[in-house]
């Protein structure tokens, strides 16, 4: 295929590359930061562990490497971390950590 028939494929993909970004950062949700912010402030407050100390039990407890995690709503409404894991062993793990004590709710 010649140089100039790709011109105009290229142009095209050129045109949709900030559309194809802005998708991607939009991907977590419209008000991420926001509920980034005030997890912040929850733990800065402590009524949250931090994250930080949630990964740390985990890692105690199974080892491996976070693949996702973020603060959620649990089903009676209190805040949970939902902590996704990859385990040594091959295993993919979802964990729920209650965001007041850092017990672990269930996963593992």
């Amino acid at each position: 295929m010649s140089l100039r028939a790709l011109i105009p494929a290229l142009l095209l993909l050129a045109s949709a590359a900030p559309a194809l970004a802005q998708e991607r950062s939009d991907s977590l949700g419209a008000d991420w930061r926001q509920q980034q912010g005030e997890a912040r402030q929850k733990v800065k407050d402590g009524s949250h562990v931090s994250l930080e100390k949630v990964l740390e039990t985990i890692r105690r407890r199974t080892p491996g490497r976070v693949l996702d995690a973020g603060l959620e709503s649990g089903s009676d409404g209190k805040s949970v971390y939902r902590v996704r894991w990859a385990a040594t062993d091959g295993r993919r793990i979802d964990f729920l950590v209650d965001a007041a004590t850092g017990a672990i709710l269930s996963g593992g």
